[in-house]
């Protein structure tokens, strides 16, 4: 029973929590003017039964003592038969009379009227006299207050007057009245009471039905609005309100429903407008160059592009929600925790910082500013961009490094031609002219000198220029024999061997002219110069991979193919000398911006430009001059040309990977 209890309790508070604070407020108000009213009408009731009783009670009061005094010296006489007559008489003149009894002093009863019945109508009077009246002790001693009661009987309501009859102190008896309610007085508090319970009736019901009334009409469809609007304030903008209410409250509804229907499409077309604007600023960020981190306000990962997933190697892990300085290095995140605090912290708005990360190291520039909501008082987010400067520091490094052999480089002929101009200027009358000659000689020399590593140098920034160079369709064997033809004299008067060695029907190459002119002459120069007397320096030319020619005029119905094929053949050049040969430690770095093989084997002296400067050529061509050298046996270089045929952007790329290799090659 205790669970029915609560269970029903429960019901009843969720039933009473549904309603609103104003609905409560009301309903509070009617039950205490309810209650207010039902307690006036009970104590107006009251009052009116109150004064009705006292009424009675005083006519009853008056009528016994106005009996009293006159039977009184009938009593003390002891004249029966006119007490007797005067009782009767006195009972026919008043129509309220039921009763007149007379009690002795002992409470016997001697006398009642009318005859027949006793006091109360109850038992016949032979029946009565043998009866007694309990009455106070002390009634005698109150002559002229006389006990009165009611009591019910089956007749209705009797009012009880009990007068004790007093001659010069003696008491004598009592004389009882037995006096019916005044009717008129009943039934006008009677009427009294049936309107006033019917006014308390009529309030209680008119309560009812304004409750009624008021949760079907207004309370319910204000609840129901009530929702709506809260669904609406949720994002729901699909919510409808269908109530049959009409009226200004039927228009509100309608109002609503319209208004929902409004905003519902206002937001599909903001959904698609901010879909496609998020679509546009998703791609950008994930088009960015620069790595980009979005941060919440509490420092968590909203969203990272690829390049910083690359950067920081989260490529394939869900970031979204993760605190950044977890998803760091150590180090790397001990150097963003000071400046990441300042700006969550409201101290700074943008932070700026370089470290370095990973092995092998990389320079990252990391720059935060803090997103702020259009009061600019609260903070929305950080905004996280990161840069890698590896390669511009690594270039930085590299230009310094050239401006500086360059510097030196040129110093030591301008010294030396310094030197022994200044000399013959001073000295020119103390020397003889074979020193004269001697040292202009000298002086000529380091001028040409000077005037091949300016040559070198100019050469060697064209090629690290953005300039595009053409290449068009050449014959590179006509180019080799040039180069051959130009060094043969040469070569005759040191006693080395040229030699051209190159398979007929040589496809056509793809190229620069001047440029494989230039690489030509600097291998060529480069191994005659290392060739002792004797040797031999040969230059080939053949298709590599192995290609089959197609015949233009034979029509074949299948496609043409031969035993060995290639996607891609090329025409691979060698450049091969029986010179002294390179060590393997200067292999690694002859290709070196000013590396020159000086030692007790190669004693010529150059600007150490030549072979940067073959490299950066065959770039620009999309390919790579590669070499292999043994101390004492010679040197080959080696490379290979696209063909005619070969797709011009495709070469473009393949250029602008092999330069940008040769830059991390130079600068590691």
């Amino acid at each position: 029973m205790s669970g029915q209890q609560r269970t029903w309790q429960e019901r009843l508070a969720r039933w009473w929590a549904e309603f609103s604070l104003q609905t409560k407020l009301l309903a509070v108000a009617t039950l205490v003017v309810s209650l207010l009213m039902t307690g006036i009408t009970f104590v107006a009731l009251n009052g009116i039964q109150r004064d009705a009783r006292l009424s009675d009670t005083r006519y009853a009061r008056d009528l016994g003592l106005l009996l009293a005094a006159n039977v009184k010296p009938l009593v003390s006489q002891g004249a029966p038969k006119q007490l007797a007559s005067v009782a009767e008489r006195f009972w026919q003149t008043s129509r309220s009379l039921r009763y007149i009894v007379f009690a002795d002093a002992d409470g016997a009863i001697y006398l009642g009227i009318p005859m027949g019945t006793g006091g109360d109508g109850s038992a016949p009077a032979n029946e009565l006299l043998s009866r007694r009246l309990e009455l106070p002790p002390d009634l005698p001693q109150r002559p002229d207050n006389p006990l009165i009661r009611q009591h019910l009987t089956p007749d209705g309501q009797v009012t009880d007057v009990f007068v004790p009859l007093l001659e010069e102190g003696d008491y004598l008896g009592v004389v009882a009245l037995g006096i019916n309610p005044n009717e008129t007085l009943l039934a006008s508090a009677a009427l009294t009471r049936e309107v006033t319970v019917a006014v308390f009736i009529s309030i209680w019901v008119l309560v009812i039905l304004g409750s009624v009334f008021n949760a079907l009409t207004i309370t319910q469809p204000v609840k129901e609005l009530l929702r709506g609007v809260r669904s609406i304030a949720g994002g729901n903008f699909q919510t409808r309100l269908a109530l049959p209410v009409g009226g200004e409250l039927g228009e509100l509804l309608e109002g609503f429903n319209t208004m929902a229907s409004q905003l519902e499409a206002y937001n599909e077309a903001n959904i698609e407008e901010l879909t496609a604007a998020q679509v546009k600023q998703q791609s950008l960020i994930a088009t960015m160059a620069d790595g980009a981190v979005l941060l919440d306000e509490e420092g968590r990962i909203v969203l990272a592009n690829p390049t910083s997933r690359r950067l920081f190697r989260w490529e394939g892990r869900n970031l979204e929600g993760n605190e950044l300085e977890a998803e760091l290095p150590e180090r790397l995140a001990m150097e963003l925790h000071g400046p990441l605090s300042s700006l969550m912290g409201g101290e700074k708005e943008s932070s700026d910082l370089r470290c370095s990360l990973g092995d092998p190291p990389r320079t990252l520039r990391i720059v935060l500013q803090a997103v702020r909501d259009a009061s600019g008082e609260s903070l929305k987010g950080i905004a996280m961009t990161v840069q890698d400067l590896t390669r511009e520091v690594e270039l930085n490094a590299a230009q310094s490094r050239f401006i500086s052999n360059v510097s030196h480089e040129l110093r030591t002929p301008l010294f030396n031609i310094k030197s022994y101009v200044e000399t013959l200027y001073d000295m020119g009358d103390q020397l003889s002219e074979d020193q004269k000659k001697e040292f202009l000689g000298i002086a000529n020399a380091e001028t040409d000198r000077l005037t091949r590593l300016v040559n070198d140098v100019l050469d060697l920034s064209r090629l690290e220029a953005d300039r595009e160079w053409q290449l068009e369709a050449m014959e590179v064997v006509e180019a080799m024999d040039q180069t051959l033809r130009t060094y043969r004299l040469n070569a005759r008067e040191k006693g080395v061997e040229l030699e051209l060695e190159v398979e007929e029907q040589l496809p056509r190459v793809r190229g620069n002219w001047d440029l494989l002119l230039q690489v030509f002459d600097n291998l060529v120069g480069n191994g005659l110069k290392f060739t002792a007397p004797g040797g031999r320096l040969t230059l080939r030319a053949y298709p590599w991979p192995d290609h089959c020619a197609i015949d233009p005029d034979v029509h074949a119905t299948d496609a043409p193919c031969c035993p060995l094929t290639s996607p891609l053949p090329k025409v691979r050049i060698e450049v091969a000398d029986t010179g002294s040969g390179i060590s393997d430690a200067d292999q690694e770095r002859i290709f070196e911006r000013f590396y020159r093989v000086e030692n007790a084997v190669h004693t010529e002296v150059g600007t150490g430009l030549g072979l940067s400067i073959v490299r950066g050529i065959l770039e620009k061509h999309g390919c790579n001059v590669r070499m292999v050298s043994e101390l004492g046996v010679g040197t080959t270089f080696w490379f290979d040309l696209p063909l005619e045929e070969a797709d011009s952007d495709e070469l473009a790329v393949q250029a602008e990977r092999k330069r940008y290799q040769g830059e991390r090659v130079l600068v590691g």
